[in-house]
C-alpha cells in the first residue's frame, strides 16, 4: 500500500530539513537508503564506470556536499535518510554502542567502556554534541585535531568502542530506521577531540621484539577452515553487528598469521571481501581489519604455549 502523497511530501520535507541542518554546521552530507543505514547508490563492487563514476568510482565520502541547492534536490526527490561523512567535515565521532543479546550480563558497554578509558586516563570529557541511535547507543560528536586525519577504529581504545572519522560516516539525527530514530541529546557546541583521546587513537600496536614469527606457509587445514568459518559468521551479520563481528572474526583468524600457517594477504582479501559484502565501505573494513590484525600480531601466544 503506498503512502498518500501529501503524507510522502511530508516525509521528504522533514527529511530535508534535516538534512540541511549538519550543511548549516559545515558539514558534508550524503544519501542513505530511505528507512536504512547504508549508502544509496550502487556499491563499489558493483560500480559500472559510467556517469558520474566515469573517472573512477564515487565513493559516499566522495559524494558528500556542503552545497544547499544539491541537498535539496536530492532530498525533495526521495525520503533519503542522512550521512554525514565525518572526514571532510572534520569531525572524530566516537560511537558507543550497547551490548548484544548473546553477550554476558555484566559485559561493559560502550558508555561503561568509555568511564573505564577516562578513569584509567585520570581525564573527563568535555560536553558535546551528542546523538543517540535507535539501538539505545550514542555518538558523541568532536572536531578533529589540527593537522589530523583520523580514521576509523573498532574496539581499539575499548570494548564497543567505535570511532569515525576519514573513511568513515555517521547517520545524522532526523534519519529513521525500523528500530527507531536517531535524536539529539545535547545540543552543546562540537568539543574539539581531547589530546589524550587523540594520542590513544594516533598509536598503532608495536610488535613484540622478543615475539618470533615463524616462516609463513600458506593452505594449512585449520587455518583454511578457520577461514572460511570466519567469512561465513561476517557475511551473515546483521547491520548492527557487522563492524563488531568483522574486529572479532580477524581477530580469531589473525592467530593463525602470527603462527604462520596462512598469509596476512590471503586472510585480508578474504575477510575483506567479506566485509564489503555486507555492505560495509572499502575504507571501513580495510581499517577494521588492520587494526584486529595489527593488534593479534602484537600480542599473540605462540602456538607452544596454547
Amino acid at each position: 500500500m503506498t503512502q498518500p502523497a501529501d503524507q510522502t511530501r511530508g516525509c521528504n520535507l522533514a527529511l530535508l530539513a534535516a538534512a540541511l541542518e549538519p550543511v548549516r554546521r559545515g558539514w558534508h552530507v550524503f544519501p542513505l537508503r530511505p528507512g536504512d543505514k547504508r549508502p544509496a547508490g550502487h556499491a563499489e563492487r558493483l560500480c559500472p564506470g559510467t556517469g558520474r563514476c566515469a573517472d573512477g568510482h564515487r565513493k559516499p565520502e566522495q559524494r558528500a556536499t556542503t552545497d544547499p541547492d544539491l541537498v535539496t534536490t536530492a532530498w525533495t526527490a526521495q525520503p533519503y535518510n542522512i550521512g554525514i561523512a565525518t572526514g571532510p567535515s572534520g569531525l572524530l565521532v566516537v560511537d558507543l554502542d550497547v551490548l548484544k543479546p548473546e553477550e554476558q550480563e555484566g559485559t561493559p558497554d560502550g558508555a561503561q567502556s568509555l568511564l573505564a578509558l577516562c578513569e584509567r586516563a585520570g581525564q573527563t570529557l568535555p560536553a558535546t554534541y551528542q546523538v543517540r541511535t535507535p539501538s539505545g547507543g550514542h555518538h558523541l560528536y568532536f572536531t578533529q585535531p589540527e593537522g589530523a586525519r583520523l580514521g576509523l577504529t573498532a574496539g581499539r581504545v575499548g570494548h564497543h568502542i567505535d570511532t569515525r572519522g576519514w573513511g568513515g560516516y555517521v547517520v545524522a539525527p532526523g534519519s529513521t530506521t525500523p528500530h527507531g530514530a536517531y535524536t539529539v541529546t545535547d545540543e552543546s557546541p562540537v568539543a574539539p577531540l581531547p589530546a589524550w583521546l587523540a594520542d590513544q587513537l594516533s598509536e598503532r600496536p608495536k610488535p613484540d621484539p622478543h615475539t618470533v614469527m615463524t616462516p609463513v606457509h600458506d593452505g594449512t587445514k585449520a587455518a583454511q577452515v578457520a577461514l572460511d568459518r570466519e567469512c561465513a559468521v561476517i557475511r551473515s551479520a546483521g547491520d548492527h553487528s557487522r563492524n563488531n563481528t568483522l574486529h572479532k572474526s580477524t581477530c580469531k583468524v589473525a592467530r593463525f598469521v602470527a603462527w604462520g600457517n596462512i598469509s596476512r594477504s590471503t586472510v585480508e582479501e578474504a575477510i575483506q571481501a567479506a566485509g564489503e559484502s555486507t555492505g560495509l565501505s572499502v575504507a571501513e573494513c580495510t581499517t577494521t581489519i588492520r587494526s584486529a590484525m595489527d593488534w593479534i600480531l602484537a600480542h599473540a601466544t605462540p602456538r607452544e604455549a596454547t
